[in-house]
């Protein structure tokens, strides 16, 4: 009844919900989201899973193979145990109730015996189960971060596609979680079905076939109908998730910007942030806590409860009917052995069979964790394909204009050559479809500098994503270097885990610094340029650790970009506000050092003291138009 009502609730809800969202739009997302978010088990489920598990099992000879091999025999060898001690266990107690001390002493030495060997084959049992855990974890994590870690994957994920909110807690928590349902599923599925087996095999020769045969038969019915009834479980373990996601990366956003949220003194608001993400958490943790209390309800009649009677109906035939010829000629003592031994067994056996009916919600669980998996590796997949989901701007707003852009990522041509960037009729366009320029145009060769100015908002920092490949190209031909030719210095440089050394030769190991055969008498130069040599003895030499971005200052940081720039020497470079926090002097030896070295620059910069270290400008408006001139004496400076 519970869970009738409950249902009944959820259904009231999701169709009140539909009624009041009447847009097409917002139907055309509630399909996909119910696409999504499809988990039961069902043929879909199982060639899911079947995918998965061939990147876990990637050969028919592999660790992992042996381990579950490992896990069978233990398997098979503890059920046999289990046999054996309910054989010897009754033969103890028919001895103490036929007052047998000679019979009582074997049988229970026999135990002793035994037990460190039974003990050993449970522990080996749990030793392969873990490791297979850990296995399956390492290889299913290894080709996820393959995948997630290629070319700007990570970086399209949360910037061009919107379809996965929180890819940290897929890669992380969802794929231990369905690691461990995995081997827990094959362990608690394997272990009944075998015990089932040879219970049956020992039973049919005790009780005849008809009592393991109405057992099975109520497997069967009891297991559709807990099946019907467990589908919402897939669905919720689904969106328990994501909340999950949620509500971890509001948490992650408080720390990570903890000194602006301090200045704007938002401690209040990000409270109730918090509080709101958590809320929504709590209330449906309480949904799924009331569901899995009726489903227990139900399960536990039905699995344990029930299943216990139909074994007593079963197991009390042969003793209740007395023209049974077994047990005509038995004695008492005989009786209450056969007994004992034919009822352990079959009750191993109805425990066996709740075990496989409660193994269905486990499964229905995994259904939810396997269809995570499933969608990130599909949107893996699509990304390093160059397709990308993402809700696009409407051009209505732009159907006045002669002709409409037609908005078709990676419609454009990339042509790699040394030595030349050129624009030839490029659509500047967002992700989302933002028209920032119609028409871009322009040619650059090593050599000539060019300085970038504009508002916010214009296109400035568009203009450098397509151009080091972040962003789809929608149209025309964009000619450039390869991408290791080409190097971006933001205005908050990236400062990596590790040693001094790691922060000037990054993205570079310290194996490529020696292939290359830079020395780190040369890194120390770098710095000189840059006037960091100073830092070198005051952080205690190259193989120094510390948390680099809370060690170097804004200049500091910003000046370790420049001599990281120095040790790449790319043919060109994009300064995006790089020098901000250098004075006028160093910004200026930087410059003169780059043109010197043959490093062509795109510079981002509202200081009119950089003009002359520039051919060309190109100024963007901000409404659609730009210009791309030459600098002359007569060139009016823009900045201060």
């Amino acid at each position: 009844m519970l869970i009738f009502i409950f249902c009944y609730h959820r259904w009231s809800s999701e169709a009140d919900e539909r009624k009041r969202s009447g847009k097409q739009a917002l139907q055309n997302n509630e399909q996909k989201e119910g696409k999504k978010e499809r988990a039961m088990v069902d043929r879909v489920f199982l060639a899911r899973i079947c995918r998965i598990l061939k990147i876990m099992v990637p050969r028919t000879l592999c660790k992992e193979t042996g381990y579950l091999l490992l896990i069978a025999v233990m398997l098979v060898v503890r059920t046999y145990c289990d046999i054996w001690m309910i054989q010897n266990g009754t033969v103890i107690e028919s001895a103490i109730i036929g007052r047998s001390r000679k019979d009582f002493k074997k049988y229970l030495f026999n135990f002793i015996a035994a037990m460190p060997a039974i003990s050993l084959v449970n522990n080996f049992l749990k030793y392969g189960l873990n490791e297979l855990k850990l296995c399956f974890r390492v290889r299913l994590t290894r080709y996820l971060y393959e995948e997630y870690l290629k070319a700007y994957t990570y970086y399209k994920m949360g910037n061009l596609d919107n379809r996965i909110a929180n890819p940290d807690q897929l890669l992380t928590q969802d794929v231990e979680k369905f690691c461990n349902s995995v081997v827990d599923l094959y362990s608690n599925l394997s272990k009944p079905f075998l015990d089932i087996v040879l219970y049956i095999f020992k039973l049919t020769s005790a009780i005849g076939a008809q009592g393991p045969a109405s057992m099975m038969a109520y497997l069967i019915i009891s297991g559709f109908f807990l099946t019907r009834l467990r589908r919402p479980i897939g669905k919720m373990t689904i969106i328990e998730q994501k909340y999950e996601g949620e509500y971890r990366y509001v948490n992650s956003r408080l720390i990570t910007n903890s000194e602006e949220i301090a200045f704007y003194n938002g401690n209040l608001r990000e409270k109730q942030t918090i509080h709101k993400t958590f809320r929504k958490l709590v209330e449906h943790l309480h949904n799924f806590i009331l569901f899995r209390f009726s489903m227990g309800f139900i399960d536990t009649i039905i699995a344990k409860y029930l299943a216990t009677v139909v074994g007593y109906l079963v197991v009390s035939r042969p003793f209740l009917n007395l023209a049974d010829p077994r047990h005509q000629n038995s004695t008492h003592a005989e009786l209450l052995e056969d007994y004992y031994q034919s009822g352990r067994m079959l009750l191993r056996m109805s425990q066996a069979l709740g075990r496989i009916v409660l193994a269905g919600r486990e499964m229905t669980r995994l259904a939810g964790f396997t269809a995570r998996i499933t969608e990130l590796m599909q949107v893996l997949k699509d990304l390093n394909s160059g397709k990308y989901q993402r809700t696009m701007v409407s051009q209505e707003k732009d159907a006045d204009k002669k002709q409409a852009l037609p908005l078709i990522p990676g419609s454009g041509e990339i042509i790699n050559t040394d030595n030349l960037i050129k624009f030839d009729h490029v659509p500047l366009v967002t992700p989302n479809g933002d028209v920032l320029i119609q028409d871009l145009n322009f040619e650059v060769r090593s050599g000539a500098n060019v300085l970038i100015c504009g508002p916010n908002g214009c296109g400035k920092s568009s203009l450098f994503r397509v151009l080091g490949e972040l962003w789809p190209l929608f149209g025309g031909r964009l000619t450039k270097p390869v991408r290791g030719k080409l190097f971006y210095v933001p205005q908050r440089p990236y400062m990596t885990l590790g040693t001094l050394r790691d922060q000037v030769i990054y993205p570079d190991t310290v194996e490529d610094q020696r292939k290359k055969g830079i020395s780190d008498q040369v890194l120390k130069e770098y710095l000189d340029n840059v006037q960091l040599g100073q830092i070198l003895e005051r952080e205690g030499g190259w193989d120094s650790v510390q948390d680099w971005m809370d060690v170097l200052s804004g200049g500091e940081k910003q000046r370790m970009a420049m001599a990281r720039l120095f040790y790449h020497k790319p043919q060109f470079a994009i300064l995006d506000e790089c020098t901000s926090a250098v004075s006028v002097d160093v910004e200026g030896y930087i410059y003169s050092h780059c043109r010197k070295v043959g490093i062509t620059l795109f510079t981002v910069s509202h200081r009119k003291s950089l003009w002359k270290h520039h051919e060309f400008y190109l100024h963007m408006d901000g409404r659609g138009n730009y210009e791309f001139k030459k600098i002359t004496e007569d060139t009016v400076e823009f900045g201060s």
